[in-house]
Formats: C-alpha cells, sequence, structure tokens
C-alpha cells in the first residue's frame, strides 16, 4: 500500500505517528473535509502534472483551480494533468491518496500559497483514507523534492 511509503517518509521526521486513518473515505477534497471535521479550503490537495522537466506535484487549498496562464508562466508549458491511469506509475500514489510523502524519484513537489491562509493542512498519506494535520512550514519542510511556493491558482 502507499500509505507505507507515506509512513516510512514520515518517519524520519518523527511525524508518522500524526498519520490520521479514517473508517471512511477521504479521496476528494468534499470527503476528506467531513473525515477531517474541517473546512474543504483546508484539505491540501496534491495535483500531478507532466512538464517537460518531468511529472511535478502541484500541493493547493481545496477551494482553489489552477489558473492556466500562471501555470504556463510558472513552469513554461500548459497545465496537463496525469491521466488516472499513470497517475500511479510516475507519482507512487492513486488517484485518491496522492501526497507529497514517499514519492517516485524525481518527482518535484511545489506549494500553492494558497494554502498560507490557514494555521494548518491536511494533506492525504497515500491513501483513500488518511491524512496528515501540518503547519504550512511542517508541509514545506517535509515535502518530498520540495521547491518551494508558487501562485499558479486563481
Amino acid at each position: 500500500m502507499t500509505i507505507e511509503r507515506a509512513r516510512n517518509h514520515l518517519k524520519s521526521f518523527d511525524m508518522a505517528e500524526r498519520i490520521l486513518e479514517f473508517d471512511t473515505s477521504s479521496a476528494t477534497v468534499e470527503l476528506a473535509a467531513q473525515a477531517a471535521g474541517v473546512i474543504p479550503a483546508r484539505i491540501a490537495k496534491s495535483l500531478s502534472f507532466m512538464t517537460p522537466e518531468g511529472p511535478v506535484l502541484v500541493v493547493t487549498s481545496g477551494d482553489r483551480k489552477i489558473d492556466n496562464p500562471k501555470f504556463k508562466a510558472q513552469f513554461h508549458t500548459k497545465a496537463k494533468m496525469l491521466g488516472h491511469d499513470e497517475v500511479e506509475a510516475l507519482i507512487g500514489h492513486g488517484v485518491g491518496g496522492v501526497c507529497p510523502f514517499g514519492v517516485e524519484p524525481g518527482v518535484r513537489t511545489f506549494l500553492d500559497t494558497s494554502l498560507r491562509r490557514f494555521d494548518t493542512v491536511f494533506p492525504a498519506c497515500g491513501s483513500s483514507n488518511s491524512a496528515i494535520e501540518l503547519t504550512c512550514e511542517e508541509l514545506e519542510q517535509v515535502a518530498e523534492n520540495c521547491q518551494g511556493w508558487v501562485d499558479v491558482c486563481k
């Protein structure tokens, strides 16, 4: 299971014990918000894209959408999300559990500034029923191959 990949990555930061596993699905922003008992905007959704330099994750607030012109200005390519069948092979986690922990080598992670509105956010942890509550500073610290903050959302 890919939750084990996330758990192993978070162990190196002494954060694995903070993983929340829910009895219900957290595979969508709405379901994750219900499971965690927070507003959807506090869910840190991980979106996977292909760029000329390879696959990237953009972790953004659950209430935001990618702004295509901003994305193109940042990554010098059109925003093209990975297909459902490509995500697990290229990122290391299946749709519904994609997260920036325990990803495939070479995957770069970017954090969208929309997350900074909140004291804590809830990214998934590799499965469709998991999350972890992190401050933005902690997320930046533990997100694998984190390239920093970007502004690519509407």
